[in-house]
């Protein structure tokens, strides 16, 4: 746990989708005692938002007119679960934590993200989070786009094959239907959609460090992210 007297940074990270930012990211600011932000959940959200007005066509394209009208009536807030010990998404007051976890809203989400509007709206809220630092903000383009000047960036990737059966696990633990090809085809078809957008798309941040954790197990990880945190602070 970190002292009062050490200095607060700001922590961005980036990286594929399924690869498990948001555990390393949940449980990296539980141990330093930093707040803990998961984009990814904000777009999830918008995403989920849409379903249920129904702007996706058959084709799975968004009605992205009709999505611009109505963000003034979309709200995401972030509540602490004392019994996970992580915060938990809310969508205009509502707990949506589990509703936008599912592969419906996976599926959906990229193409929401890839709209300006939303992300200039998502990385407003997400820059007014990180005012005081003190905070661990996980996505696609924290250390590009949201806070390009954080003192930690992280870039973390792993094999398509491994995030799609790690998604597979996560949904079958959650009792939850999942079809493992169905689940590497939407992988690879967010990597693609993700890194080609015109808007903030997916990239390495030059002063980010690579972590490919296809073959590490959770412990490693935390173990390498807290020795770069470390390593940070003590060169401030």
């Amino acid at each position: 746990m970190i002292t009062t007297d050490m200095k607060k940074i700001v922590i961005a990270i980036d990286g594929h989708s399924s690869c498990g930012k948001s555990t390393m990211a949940k449980d990296l600011a539980r141990e330093i005692g930093y707040v803990y932000v998961d984009t990814g959940a904000m777009y999830r959200a918008v995403t989920l938002f849409a379903l249920r007005h129904q702007l996706f066509n058959d084709d799975g394209s968004i009605q992205a007119d009709q999505l611009e009208q109505l963000m003034d009536q979309l709200h995401i807030s972030f509540k602490f679960n004392p019994g996970t010990g992580r915060p938990d998404t809310y969508l205009n007051g509502e707990l949506v934590e589990r509703l936008i976890r599912s592969l419906e809203v996976s599926s959906h989400v990229s193409p929401v993200a890839a709209l300006p509007f939303v992300r200039t709206a998502m990385v407003r809220q997400q820059q007014a989070m990180g005012q005081d630092k003190g905070i661990v903000m996980d996505g696609r383009d924290i250390g590009t786009t949201v806070f390009p000047q954080a003192e930690l960036k992280i870039f973390v990737t792993a094999s398509p094959e491994v995030r799609a059966q790690r998604r597979y696990d996560e949904l079958k633990a959650k009792g939850m239907e999942a079809d493992y090809g169905e689940i590497l085809h939407n992988v690879q078809e967010r990597d693609y959609i993700d890194s080609h957008r015109e808007v903030s798309p997916l990239r390495q941040a030059d002063d980010a460090l690579l972590l490919d954790n296809s073959h590490m197990t959770i412990a490693e990880q935390k173990q390498w992210l807290l020795d770069r945190y470390h390593e940070t602070v003590a060169a401030l």
